[in-house]
């Protein structure tokens, strides 16, 4: 009865550690599913960077007589647009800009959980009068400022407002127009500094992490049961032999 009773507790025992260890294991997907990282959003440019830029594109379109502006999209859906004209007014066929310039930035996140990487493709885009070749060029040489796609990838907003600020250096470059004056910069407040990005560890790892401390804690309930279930083997042993040899004596004296 005894190692009936024992067997029946240690087939619960084993139930229980099954139990808990899928239930930590599910706990683990939903969070991994659920997190802040399966965010694809594309994150605009910030209040700071689009102030910034508007006034040092309207020198350079003052003075070089080429409208400069920026687009950043998120695949399809646009994020942001501006240009000298002002924060929020795309430069593309506006009123009074016959020759322009701007750089288009297309930015895709993928879930954490996907296998396709994040991706940016970089544009220059220009009105007919100015050749295509020379906008490529352009569009090459914004890597010189590390102006890369891994750069529009990690801050998209202020890779797109920095490219735009670099447009009129590089159409000056290219015999476009003539080198734009320095604008002059009025005090301004003083910029609030960027919140921690966090990191990338825990992003593309929750699941595995989170699944490994479970199995952990399955190997640590088997072993600690195995250690207790072979101690009251070796308590038991010695009751059973000393009843054996008892009964042994018995009958040696009848």
């Amino acid at each position: 009865m005894a190692g009936k009773a024992t067997a029946q507790q240690k087939k619960r025992q084993q139930v229980w550690a099954w139990t808990l260890t899928a239930g930590i294991l599910v706990v683990a997907v939903v969070i991994g599913v659920n997190s802040g990282d399966s965010d694809t959003s594309v994150p605009a440019p910030v209040a700071d960077e689009r102030s910034g830029t508007v006034p040092i594109l309207r020198t350079a379109a003052d003075s070089q007589g080429i409208c400069y502006g920026w687009e950043l999209l998120d695949v399809y859906d646009e994020v942001s647009v501006g240009s000298n004209l002002g924060d929020g007014t795309s430069v593309i066929d506006a009123p009074g800009c016959t020759r322009w310039i701007a750089v288009s930035a297309t930015v895709r996140y993928t879930p954490s959980s996907s296998e396709s990487e994040d991706s940016a493709t970089i544009r220059i885009k220009g009105s007919d009068d100015i050749e295509f070749t020379d906008l490529a060029a352009i569009e090459t040489r914004l890597g010189r400022f590390g102006l890369d796609e891994e750069a529009f990838v990690d801050d998209p907003g202020w890779a797109v407002t920095r490219a735009a600020t670099i447009l009129p250096l590089l159409a000056a470059e290219r015999g476009l127009a003539e080198p734009a004056a320095t604008p002059t910069a009025g005090p301004s407040a003083e910029a609030a500094p960027l919140p921690d990005a966090g990191n990338d560890f825990w992003r593309d790892r929750w699941v595995y992490v989170l699944s490994s401390v479970g199995l952990f804690l399955l190997a640590a309930l088997f072993l600690a049961v195995g250690v207790r279930q072979r101690r009251r083997h070796r308590g038991r042993v010695p009751a059973q032999r000393a009843g054996a040899g008892a009964a042994g004596r018995t009958r040696s004296r009848r």
